[in-house]
């Protein structure tokens, strides 16, 4: 109830060993009748699933192992029924369908029949990809963000070709990308972030973001992107097919020149081969060449931080970058690119010259600024929730409760107690308590106004409305370690 090439535009970096898969879903749940049969063969039948997937994966591994600078000519055959019944079984059963109305659920019927057919389609050039569904959705600074989504046979293709580039890709990959990757989190992005600027010689900081990234994206050179790792041109033609199939909006087709649809299942890999080539390969190079001082990097999808140890390198930087995006039809947002002065000595540095607290900067959902050790004894890197984030959630919350105003009293708790536990998964780090109390007071300030609305003969009491928060509701503490112990133990620091 209340429930994202030309050869002289490349560079080459060392291979390294590729990343593990994600995991499949959950299983399904069952009915009653007959759990145990049913359960069994779904097991078994993803299990089989998972393991074509692992198959075709090693496989490809090998072949780049073997060829490691020459073009995969011969990857279509990987994307077998097996696989696709892995990509159908991996995608989220409740997701919106696309234009072609198409739920989870109705296409489990007659799977393994769907499936074949499909896959003869795709095999045989007959596979046509359908336009997305326009859906537009509201971002925390009041603006809507355009989602595409695809048809349940667009995804599913999407999913099983997402499958068998990964390790080709992950391959590929440098080390301070970290956005929709297996293995990879915000996380560890944000782990990479703090320990980055504790460990090295961070006193400015780049925090830049790439203006309307997915819809810019340049369909040509995208494919010549692709067509460097890729020689299988019955892939690439897929690829194709999806950026070109358009939009639906307001019941009107719209062509795409530029862009790939943000929500689509295999936009996140793209675009991540689109800034691999456009700014990863080049910021690494520029590092060795012309950085005189430390630099470090840290890029999730299209926002990047950049620390630089000189001001001078940090502008010299900047300057080029935004040279080199222009060269692929991209361009950094005006108001969201910053360059500031920050780290260990940045408020001694602005205190001596008569300046207030070092500026902060926001990175995947936390606000970032210089603070002080227990005691004031050193730098420590403080984070909180980002304000836009947190307003946000409670706006959503309070527009749910408002709609149920009529629920009982423990449906609401459990309700709020799940939404709060998502939350606090993600954002219950260290030195962040402060905005996580915060957050728990103000929701049981919402549940409290809520039951008062029922009558106005309320009883409900400030009193007993915290009971009942302490009932339903977590309580706030750090689920979290130090991101540089993180950091540490996941690369063996």
């Amino acid at each position: 109830m209340m429930r994202e090439v030309e050869k002289s535009d490349l560079l080459v970096v060392p291979l390294k060993p590729a990343n593990k898969a994600a995991k499949a879903a959950a299983e399904r749940v069952e009915g009653s009748g007959r759990t145990e049969g049913n359960a069994g063969r779904q097991s078994t039948v993803r299990t089989q699933s998972r393991e074509a997937v692992s198959q075709a994966q090693n496989r490809i591994r090998e072949a780049i192992t073997r060829n490691k600078r020459e073009k995969l000519t011969a990857l279509l055959h990987h994307v077998t029924v097996d696989v696709m019944r892995a990509a159908f079984l991996n995608l989220k059963r409740d997701a919106a369908p696309g234009v072609d109305r198409m739920t989870w659920a109705e296409y489990e019927i007659g799977l393994e029949d769907r499936l074949c057919d499909l896959h003869g389609r795709v095999h045989g050039g007959r596979y046509r990809a359908l336009p997305s569904r326009r859906k537009f959705i509201p971002k925390p600074d009041g603006r809507q963000r355009p989602l595409g989504i695809a048809a349940l046979e667009d995804k599913i293709v999407q999913a099983a070709v997402v499958f068998i580039l990964t390790p080709i890709y992950e391959a590929e990959f440098l080390g301070f990308s970290y956005g929709f990757r297996p293995g990879r989190s915000q996380h560890n992005a944000l782990d990479a972030l703090a320990y980055g600027i504790k460990a090295r010689k961070v006193c400015w900081i780049l925090d830049a973001d790439i203006r309307s990234f997915y819809d810019t994206i340049s369909h040509e050179w995208m494919i010549r992107f692709v067509e460097h790792r890729i020689g299988d041109r019955r892939v690439v033609r897929l690829i194709q097919k999806w950026l070109k199939a358009g939009v639906l909006e307001d019941g009107q087709r719209i062509a795409t020149t530029e862009g790939t649809p943000q929500g689509a299942v295999a936009s996140p890999l793209l675009a991540n081969i689109y800034l691999h080539y456009v700014y990863d390969l080049w910021a690494q190079q520029w590092r060795g060449r012309e950085c005189t001082g430390d630099m470090m990097m840290v890029r999730y999808a299209d926002d990047t931080v950049v620390g630089f140890q000189h001001r001078q390198d940090a502008e010299r930087f900047l300057a080029a970058l935004r040279d080199r995006l222009a060269q692929f039809h991209l361009g950094l947002h005006p108001d969201k690119t910053r360059l500031l002065e920050f780290g260990k000595f940045a408020s001694e540095r602005r205190s001596a010259r008569g300046e207030g607290k070092p500026e902060t900067f926001d990175f995947l959902g936390f606000t970032h600024y210089c603070g002080q050790k227990l005691h004031g004894k050193g730098f420590q890197l403080g984070r909180k929730t980002q304000g836009k984030r947190m307003r946000a959630k409670l706006k959503g919350i309070k527009e749910t409760l408002k709609k149920h105003d009529d629920a009982p009293l423990d449906e609401q708790g459990r309700w709020l107690g799940a939404v709060m536990r998502g939350y606090f998964a993600y954002f219950a780090v260290p030195n962040n308590l402060r905005s996580l109390y915060a957050f728990r007071y103000r929701i049981v300030a919402l549940w409290f106004r809520a039951r008062k609305r029922r009558s106005q003969r309320s009883r409900v009491t400030w009193e007993r409305m915290r009971a009942h928060a302490d009932q339903y509701l977590p309580t706030v503490r750090v689920l979290h370690p130090w991101p540089e112990e993180r950091f540490r133990v996941k690369y063996s620091l």
